[in-house]
């Protein structure tokens, strides 16, 4: 079935693979990998999320509590296409895209699907970069594995946010009253 959001005309990219190893804006060694099973990593991303500060949630995610967040992760780890930052062995971020459809053999398609996007990155390891290297190897793996389609949505205070999504290839294709929904169409 065909998306309902407009997208813009000509495909951004195209975007890095994972993995990588990159040196932060403060210095840190930083790994980007997609994980093959996201199981495997899920209690190491269960961990971040938990020591994510409550008051950087966005649209009611991460959810807050230790059980609540496993369930959200594993409400959507079959379909979702993951990666995930790391320094010093401890997940300091999580890129996510879910597929806008419950329709199993669509989900195996990619390419009929549009697919939500969300990140987090650790209070302590923003505005180091990190956000934008993880944003553009997420794109990239995605783009691997056939997905051309992605959208999100960002509070529209949000401006350090917006800019990212921007600068990647993001185009804002709609408002609600506290959120700037963006598109991307990838190669």
């Amino acid at each position: 079935m065909p998306g309902t959001r407009p997208y813009p005309d000509e495909p951004a990219g195209p975007f890095p693979s994972p993995p990588t190893t990159f040196e932060d804006g403060d210095g840190r060694s930083i790994e980007v990998r997609a994980p093959a099973d996201f199981e495997a990593v899920v209690d190491d991303v269960v961990a971040m999320y938990d020591d994510f500060d409550p008051s950087d949630r966005a649209q009611g995610i991460p959810p807050t509590g230790e059980e609540r967040i496993r369930n959200w992760l594993e409400t959507i780890a079959d379909e979702s296409v993951n990666v995930v930052a790391r320094h010093a062995g401890d997940v300091i971020g999580h890129a996510v895209l879910v597929p806008d459809t419950d329709d199993p053999g669509a989900i195996e398609a990619r390419s009929d699907v549009e697919w939500e996007l969300a990140i987090f990155v650790l209070q302590a390891y923003q505005r180091a970069g990190i956000g934008t290297q993880l944003l553009e190897h997420l794109l990239g793996h995605a783009s691997d594995v056939g997905i051309e389609k992605v959208w999100l949505t960002v509070e529209r205070w949000n401006q350090p946010a917006i800019a990212l999504y921007e600068r990647v290839g993001f185009e804002a294709t709609g408002t609600e009253s506290f959120e700037q929904e963006m598109a991307i169409l990838l190669n």
